[in-house]
């Protein structure tokens, strides 16, 4: 089961470092796609909650779909990984401990409310596909947020996915912003997008 996990983390490695700023290719996908699926394996083989399971399989898909040029494949990955935040809000519903902390729910439905301001004027025609799609990271968010403090590395976790998904957000729609450090936005969202799921999957597949 541990082969997985490694496998997982060493082509993790090399895609943020190798291919995270790379044009687009085949091989390329693959070496994207392989590490979320990796640690959907892994978590099925430890037993881990089949909500889980289904969400890092789901964020494989949408690895793969987002990889890959053109609107339908956009369209794809962000209805993939919409699906994964809905799997993630089904595990995470349950383990609620009361409500959030009132002061890190108000920052996130502030950064949540501020994408109406800097990224749903640049979406075009995706501007509802991708609100919906801030709803759901949000309530995933806010779900985590009400986590125990034994699973505070799961909290971690779907906060990194948050800044991970703001990162996406600006070099999908923020060319203006995005163009003059591509690269850099492109290893820090790998890092905090591969560092969630890794967080949120250690945390929950006990």
């Amino acid at each position: 089961m541990g082969t997985f996990l490694a496998i997982s983390c060493v082509v993790s490695v090399a895609y943020g470092l190798w291919f995270c700023h790379r044009p687009v290719t085949a091989w390329r996908s693959m070496v994207k796609t392989v590490p979320v699926a990796m640690l959907a394996v892994w978590a099925a083989l430890t037993g881990g909650p089949v909500w889980l399971v289904a969400a890092l399989g789901l964020s494989a898909v949408g690895d793969y779909a987002l990889s890959r040029e053109g609107e339908p494949a956009f369209l794809a990955g962000l209805c993939a990984f919409a699906l994964a935040h809905v799997a993630y809000i089904g595990l995470l519903f349950g383990l609620v401990d009361g409500m959030p902390p009132a002061v890190p729910l108000m920052a996130l439905l502030a950064l949540a409310g501020s994408t109406e301001l800097w990224l749903a004027p640049h979406t075009g025609e995706m501007r509802w596909p991708v609100r919906g799609y801030v709803v759901l990271i949000t309530v995933m968010a806010g779900c985590a947020l009400a986590l125990p403090g034994a699973l505070w590395l799961a909290a971690l976790g779907a906060g990194a996915f948050v800044l991970s998904d703001t990162v996406l957000a600006v070099q999908l729609f923020r060319r203006d912003v995005a163009a003059r450090v591509d690269r850099v936005l492109s290893v820090a969202l790998w890092a905090l997008y591969y560092g969630a799921q890794v967080m949120m999957a250690v945390a929950l597949a006990g």
